[in-house]
């Protein structure tokens, strides 16, 4: 069975047999020419991309180093916020009070000049008062010279006199 007829085993004989050393040594040549050929730029290739990845870990663990530092810093930054609140609120508050005190000091200067011009005109009409009553006096005084002139009286006439003349004028006069 594994015999051939002629005695030659699996029926090899040397054409084959030559045939089958030439194809070897063609593929192995058309492997040394092919791997000459394609194996350079296929490992110059393999030799990019195994740089080019490196490269992009270290930019990667370049860019984590400084995304883990812009985090401590936005958290020293979280932990610094509400003390920075803080004095601002502080800081508006104490405006906020000195501006008051500045409005209570110009409405309590505003209400000073109001009093100031009310008792200014007060007085002015007081001094008006006065100076209306010193005339109506003159006039009485002058009323009862020329009763007194005109007439000569003892004193109880005088008295009886000046009576009927402030009489006269009424009470509202020396009220007022």
């Amino acid at each position: 069975m594994f015999l051939a007829a002629e005695g030659r085993i699996f029926g090899l004989d040397w054409q084959l047999l030559s045939q089958m050393v030439f194809q070897i040594i063609a593929i192995l040549l058309l492997f040394i020419l092919l791997s000459y050929i394609l194996y350079e730029p296929v490992r110059k290739i393999l030799n990019d991309r195994k740089e080019r990845v490196a490269n992009e870990i270290a930019n990667a663990k370049k860019d984590r180093k400084e995304a883990d530092e812009y985090r401590t810093e936005y958290e020293a930054k979280l932990k610094n916020i509400d003390k920075e609140a803080d004095l601002l609120l502080s800081e508006a508050r104490k405006k906020a009070l000195a501006r008051e005190n500045e409005i209570v000091a110009d409405a309590k200067a505003e209400a000073a000049k109001i009093i100031a011009h009310a008792n200014q005109e007060a007085e002015l009409e007081k001094k008006k008062a006065k100076d209306e009553v010193k005339q109506q006096i003159i006039e009485v005084a002058a009323l009862m010279a020329g009763k007194i002139v005109t007439v000569s009286l003892d004193e109880t006439k005088q008295n009886a006199l000046i009576e009927e003349t402030l009489k006269e004028m009424g009470d509202n006069t020396w009220l007022s």
